[in-house]
């Protein structure tokens, strides 16, 4: 049996995940919420010290006492940097990566410095750093209100029950874990992997056809044939907007099946 392993993005702890985990066991499959350091319920356990090397191995612990020969690691937003780090350290149990709503993540590079390279609106840039030059007690970037939330993200199709859930729940984020570069030996460079794309966020698989046309070699890893893609017609939060829709597609991906691009 495969077992899914699911991690949230910054401000976030596996309570993000319940309906998806719900729906991942009725249908037979063996599933696990992770809260990293610091957050969810676990918020009371960081420090200044903890940065993404705290949060990959979070994820290596849970990984090595999961009974399953197989796990498929599923990151949301920045949870996708500790995932492909966890996955780095353990690449003989990890059978594949899905990335949903998720940036993909770079050797040598932080959150951070990713969004700093890649992240075309100048208004998102400097709203990254003032949040981390506002940080508590210099570590710790405290939670977005839920009216911050709705501006940051895309929370089409999210009833207001759950979105004033994810406000009251929401952690301090330990600033170490956006701007600790990730470290990967390439370990993972033939890992399988799916991107599901939540379109009402303005990315879809066209934008990744264009990055592949473009030539720059950073993005040709898109088109290698272990590489799969999948949409989904909602915003930011497809795990509190489509858990069904999103729990169907994780079921899909570790089947093998998506969407690929070629170069």
């Amino acid at each position: 049996m495969t077992a899914y392993v699911l991690v949230a993005g910054g401000h976030m702890g596996g309570w993000l995940w319940r309906d998806v985990v719900e729906r991942l066991r009725e249908r037979g499959a063996e599933a696990h919420a992770a809260t990293l350091t610091g957050l969810g319920d676990r918020r009371h356990l960081a420090g200044p010290e903890t940065d993404l090397e705290t949060h990959i191995e979070d994820l290596v612990q849970l990984i090595d006492h999961v009974d399953a020969p197989e796990v498929v690691l599923v990151a949301h937003c920045h949870g996708s940097f500790p995932a492909l780090g966890a996955a780095d350290r353990r690449p003989d149990r990890v059978s594949r990566i899905v990335y949903v709503s998720a940036p993909l993540p770079m050797d040598g590079f932080s959150v951070h410095s990713l969004v700093d390279a890649f992240e075309p609106d100048p208004a998102v840039r400097d709203g990254w750093r003032q949040r981390a030059e506002g940080a508590e007690d210099g570590w710790r970037i405290p939670p977005l209100s839920l009216d911050a939330v709705q501006g940051w993200n895309n929370t089409a199709g999210v009833s207001a029950d759950a979105l004033a859930r994810l406000a009251r729940l929401a952690s301090p984020q330990p600033l170490g874990a956006l701007t600790q570069p990730l470290r990967l030996s390439g370990a993972t460079a033939e890992l399988p992997s799916t991107g599901v794309f939540c379109t009402g966020t303005g990315m879809d698989i066209a934008v990744v056809e264009s990055l592949v046309r473009s030539g720059d070699p950073r993005f040709q890893v898109l088109a290698e044939p272990h590489v799969g893609f999948f949409e989904l017609a909602t915003g930011h939060w497809p795990m509190l907007s489509v858990p069904d829709r999103l729990a169907d597609v994780l079921l899909r991906a570790a089947a093998g099946e998506g969407q690929r691009v070629t170069a």
